[in-house]
């Protein structure tokens, strides 16, 4: 594991020290990398490439971004701890994988905390003072300052057969990070939670390995899982939320003038993210409905149906409560009166 991380901050000290010598070439005064958890085409890194495209043309050039996709840096662990130790300055980043880090982190895993509407949804993630405030306190203990919070859409299962109610979740096997608070969740409904690398996803899917998984409708399309699955459930069970994050220490470093060009970028990059989300989740869930060498049958839950699946989701958030840092019932329950206040 040493041996695994000391290889990869040699590479991103090479990749640095290179990027920056050519940023010497095109008079570029301000060279920073910028990691995501996606590739090309999807949402975190066409935010991240409109990003940095915004920062150059508001510093006339003094600000040259470089835009990596997952993996370019290692894994999202690998990604998250190289931001936090200041080997690159920006990053796209999952609350998941700083759940060792910030545990109050984790209750964006918890299902049906956010409302069914996206739109509210995101309003929530801009304004809210538990998660604007008080979680992003907890993260600059560690050196990184969430700037923005923003929903990537709300999460589907895909499955081997119809998943209407927590009956059919009775054995199932879906595919999970590794989180016993995703664990929990699922095992409320009597299913089989069963951690699987992302790599191994699609073949255990198209074997029957596992039955079923949850993502966005544009990563589910993106992926290919709908060519392996015969069924869709919309649930908007949870929301995907992604967080943009800069170093700390980098960020209060900046020159007054640069500092504002990013927060500024910040605030504009806002609807941009909800647009391009909306836009790819809408687009996607018409491809995969006419697909018709795949088909795929796509469900809508009743709000009835989503009801009984929330009823057995309430409760773990004792759970969360429970295991998950010394402030977790305090910042969950302001999220939830902030949540209640909005709806």
């Amino acid at each position: 594991m040493f041996l695994k991380k000391g290889l990869l901050l040699i590479l991103a000290l090479a990749t640095a020290i290179m990027l920056a010598a050519c940023g010497d070439d095109d008079g570029a005064e301000f060279q920073w990398d910028f990691v995501t958890e996606e590739v090309q085409g999807q949402v975190q890194y066409e935010y991240a490439d409109e990003f940095a495209e915004r920062m150059a043309e508001k510093s006339d050039g003094r600000v040259q971004i470089n835009v990596f996709e997952y993996g370019g840096l290692g894994d999202g662990v690998d990604q998250a701890e190289q931001l936090m130790d200041g080997y690159t300055e920006l990053a796209i980043v999952s609350p998941g994988f700083t759940g060792t880090m910030v545990e109050e982190a984790q209750l964006f895993a918890l299902h049906f905390l956010f409302p069914d509407d996206v739109a509210l949804t995101q309003q929530i993630l801009d304004e809210s003072e538990a998660l604007n405030v008080e979680l992003r306190e907890k993260y600059e203990e560690h050196n990184m300052t969430p700037l923005a919070f923003w929903t990537e859409g709300a999460m589907q299962w895909t499955s081997d057969r119809p998943l209407r109610s927590p009956a059919d979740f009775d054995g199932f096997q879906i595919r999970i990070q590794n989180s016993p608070l995703i664990s929990s969740s699922y095992e409320a409904y009597d299913a089989d939670p069963t951690v699987l690398d992302w790599s191994e996803l699609y073949t255990s899917l198209q074997q029957g390995a596992v039955h079923g998984q949850e993502n966005p409708i544009f990563f589910i399309e993106d992926a290919g899982f709908h060519e392996v699955q015969d069924h869709m459930t919309i649930s908007n069970h949870n929301n995907y939320v992604a967080m943009t994050v800069v170093n700390t220490d980098f960020y209060n470093d900046l020159p007054d003038d640069i500092r504002e060009m990013l927060d500024e970028t910040v605030e504009e990059m806002r609807p941009v993210a909800f647009e391009m989300q909306e836009q790819m989740n809408e687009e996607l869930l018409d491809a995969i409905i006419d697909n018709e060498e795949t088909p795929t049958e796509v469900y809508e839950l009743t709000e009835a149906e989503r009801e009984a699946f929330r009823e057995l989701a309430i409760p773990v958030r004792q759970f969360f409560i429970d295991n998950y840092g010394d402030d977790s019932e305090r910042i969950l329950n302001q999220l939830i009166e902030e949540i209640e206040a909005a709806q």
